[in-house]
């Protein structure tokens, strides 16, 4: 028998409707735990008592907020070794991922903890005689939190910080696949001393726990992090609500790959972009798109450094690559790979079935060639361990194929040339731009979005993320 890991609501842990298992990707067999589902009425009270507790907290000094982030940063950090473990041991990163995810949210909470503390603001005179004007910014309010399952506590962390840092209180619904990272952040919050009410935590499908916040009319703004589909759901709920929210989507990112490319880099940023983490990032490199020169060299050597990667339980040392998250993704996976087969790219090496010691979900990372931009494999985003290396006749035929894409989340390219660096940084039509780096990996303090299909609203991360967080308030003074 295992515990039951409740929710948290108006200060007080409670039972839910029904309960889910959180089942580990790597070994089926391992129950991780059993966690509570609330009701759309349990929803119901948490925004409530986040309405309630709304006043006193935004109203609190800059130093109450500070101290409450700064301790749950603190108590992250000290047990990151543990954390990570069960991070991995729900999601399927390999241990060192999901202990590199653990530190990076410790270091979202340290970076909010000093935001308290430069909320900006400004005065300066008005064009009558008499008037000084200033300009603040306050919390929003209630913010409804819907996190994804492939960051189960970096991407929370970094909603749930500004979130409380700028004095907005929060409803935060984590993803029912990985329900144990939230658990264990919302634990430590609590811990930390957050007031009754301000925080609460809310498990659930989105279906019932989802759309009862999209449908709670004392919501007044939700930050989102999933799928196209469900974010043009969200856009719909929140504006028909006149509501505040923020989306982060899909991507369809391209590394592009010139014949003047460092090749040990470009493979190194191909293979950490694209199968690293499972492939399941929104950030992921899936298209490969390198011109003639190097084309050739480019594949073999990216297929060469492909058969040494180790998958296997994520838990196991020496792991490169761990399971995808769950059933429905692996299959979703594999039909990705008939459908490259079946659309005429050449499968170079890789997306096979797996089996281990242990029953889990894993594949071997697959790598198409001779692709084409116009394929399914290279428009639609897979979210698993799949790459398809497109040719390019030149730099200005690459950049050409980079941007055609709905999406426009992050781009990267490899080159030694200074001039095509800069041409790509300043042209190419996405949020984040990478050179010699993988599309995967960027930094808390940074801002974080993309255009297109991938990104609507204000960014996420660093100081950009008061945006979001706050509203905008004139105050006009005459003396």
């Amino acid at each position: 028998m295992t515990d039951l890991h409740k929710n948290y609501i108006a200060g007080e842990w409670v039972e839910g409707a029904s309960v889910g298992r959180n089942i580990n990707p790597s070994n089926t067999a391992d129950v991780i735990g059993e966690y509570a589902y609330a009701s759309a009425a349990q929803v119901d009270e948490a925004v409530k008592a986040a309405r309630t507790a709304m006043h006193a907290w935004a109203r609190s000094t800059p130093q109450e907020r500070h101290d409450v982030l700064l301790k749950v940063s603190l108590e992250i950090a000290a047990r990151k070794e543990e954390l990570g473990r069960l991070l991995a041991r729900e999601e399927g990163k390999t241990l060192p991922e999901g202990i590199g995810e653990v530190a990076r949210a410790s270091q979202i909470f340290d970076f909010f903890a000093g935001e308290v503390l430069r909320i900006p603001g400004e005065k300066f005179a008005s064009v009558r005689p008499g008037v000084d004007i200033e300009v603040t910014r306050e919390p929003v309010g209630v913010i409804g939190i819907i996190a994804p399952w492939n960051f189960p506590i970096a991407i929370p962390a970094w909603k749930i910080a500004p979130a409380l840092a700028y004095g907005n209180t929060v409803v935060f619904k984590p993803a029912d696949l990985v329900p144990g990272s939230a658990h264990a952040l919302a634990e430590i919050i609590v811990r930390a001393g957050c007031p009754k009410g301000v925080f609460n935590l809310v498990m659930g499908r989105g279906s019932v726990v989802g759309q009862a916040m999209l449908d709670h009319p004392k919501i007044d703004a939700i930050s989102f992090t999933g799928s196209v589909s469900t974010g043009k759901r969200v856009a719909a709920a929140c504006t028909e609500r006149m509501r505040k929210f923020q989306l982060e989507m899909g991507g369809k990112n391209p590394l592009v790959i010139l014949d003047d490319a460092d090749l040990k880099v470009a493979v190194e940023s191909a293979v950490n972009g694209a199968y690293f983490s499972s492939g399941q990032r929104c950030t992921a490199s899936s298209r490969l798109i390198a011109t003639e020169g190097v084309y050739n060299r480019f594949a073999d050597a990216l297929a060469e450094r492909m058969r040494g990667l180790v998958v296997d339980d994520a838990l196991k040392p020496g792991v490169h690559v761990g399971p995808v998250v769950d059933q429905n993704q692996l299959d979703q996976d594999m039909s990705y790979v008939a459908i490259g087969k079946q659309e005429g790219a050449a499968l170079k090496l890789g997306g096979e079935r797996l089996n281990r010691e242990s029953p889990g979900f894993f594949m071997s990372p697959a790598l198409f060639v001779d692709a084409s931009n116009e394929m399914r494999i290279s428009r639609e985003e897979i979210f698993g361990p799949v790459a398809a290396m497109i040719p390019a006749k030149s730099y200005e035929h690459a950049l050409e194929l980079a941007n055609d894409t709905e999406f426009g989340l992050c781009a990267g390219i490899c080159t030694t040339s200074l001039k095509h660096a800069a041409h790509f940084k300043r042209n190419i039509e996405a949020g984040m731009a990478m050179v010699n780096l993988p599309t995967a990996g960027v930094d808390y303090h940074a801002p974080f979005g993309g255009r297109k299909g991938s990104s609507l609203g204000a960014r996420e991360q660093g100081r950009y993320a008061v945006e979001f967080y706050t509203t905008v308030k004139t105050a006009y003074i005459s003396a």
